[in-house]
C-alpha cells in the first residue's frame, strides 16, 4: 500500500502525521507492505493508493488548496485513489471554505460540501457514532460545514460539534473526512483497520494492541458526559 502524506509542513499542526504511522504499523504487523511518502510543497504529487490531508491554520490551508488545485489529486481520485482528510483537509476537499475572517476561498470540489465561519469556535473532545462504532477525537476549528443533498456524513455527533453540532465529516466511496484530530486513526484502531481493508481489498486478521484499551476508556469517559 502506497500512502502519500500531503504537505505535512502546512497541514501538520495537530499531530495528524500519526495517522500515517498508525496505518503503517497496523498494516506491517499483518504482513502488508507499506510505503509512506512525505510530499513536500515543492514535490510533484506521487502515485499512491491513499492520500492523507491533515489540519492546519488559515494561511497554510489556503496555500495547500492553491497547490492541490494545480496538482493531479483530483484526477487521481477520479481514477480510484483514496483520501483520508482531517479538518482543514476536509474543508479543502469541498467547493469552498472560509479563511481569514469570512473570505470564501475555492476548494477542490471533490465533494459537494461548503464550509462557512461559525459564530463560535469548536474546541474540545469529539465523539461520533460511525456505523456500529463510536469514534473519538479532538476538534479545534471555526468552520460550519454543510453537506449537499446526497452527501453522506461520516458520523452523527454525540459529544462536541463536528460539522454543525449534528454530523461530523463526510464519506464517499473513496474519501473519508472528519473534524477529529488526535490523530484519529491512532485513537480509533477499528477505523484505521477499516481504511486499510478498503484501500487494500484485504480481509484483515484481528490485531489487539494497547490502543484498543485506550480507545475503550476514552469512549466510556466521553459517553458519560
Amino acid at each position: 500500500m502506497k500512502i502519500a502524506l500531503i504537505y505535512p509542513e502546512l497541514l501538520g499542526t495537530y499531530g495528524d502525521y500519526g495517522n500515517a504511522l498508525a496505518l503503517s504499523q497496523r498494516s506491517t504487523r499483518r504482513g502488508i507492505d507499506v510505503d509512506v511518502m512525505n510530499v513536500s510543497i515543492t514535490d510533484e504529487l506521487p502515485d499512491a493508493d491513499l492520500y492523507l490531508l491533515g489540519g492546519g491554520e488559515d494561511g497554510p490551508q489556503r496555500l495547500a488548496a492553491d497547490l492541490l488545485k494545480k496538482s493531479s489529486l483530483k484526477q487521481r481520485v477520479a481514477n480510484g485513489a483514496h483520501v483520508f482528510a482531517v479538518c482543514a483537509g476536509l474543508q479543502i476537499l469541498g467547493t469552498s471554505f472560509c479563511v481569514e475572517g469570512n473570505d470564501a476561498y475555492e476548494g477542490l470540489s471533490l465533494v459537494d460540501v461548503e464550509t462557512t465561519r461559525g459564530s463560535v469556535r469548536s474546541v474540545g473532545e469529539l465523539l461520533s457514532q460511525v456505523g456500529e462504532n463510536k469514534m473519538v477525537g479532538f476538534e479545534n476549528h471555526g468552520g460550519v460545514t454543510t453537506l449537499s443533498p446526497g452527501i453522506e456524513p461520516l458520523g452523527t455527533v454525540l459529544h462536541g460539534r463536528g460539522n454543525n453540532g449534528h454530523f461530523d465529516g463526510f464519506v464517499t466511496e473513496t474519501i473519508w473526512a472528519t473534524y477529529a484530530h488526535g490523530p484519529v486513526l491512532a485513537m480509533n484502531p477499528w477505523l484505521c483497520d477499516e481504511v486499510i481493508a478498503k484501500v487494500t481489498g484485504n480481509n484483515l486478521t484481528p490485531l489487539k494492541t494497547a490502543a484498543d484499551q485506550l480507545y475503550a476508556e476514552r469512549v466510556t469517559s466521553l459517553s458519560s458526559r
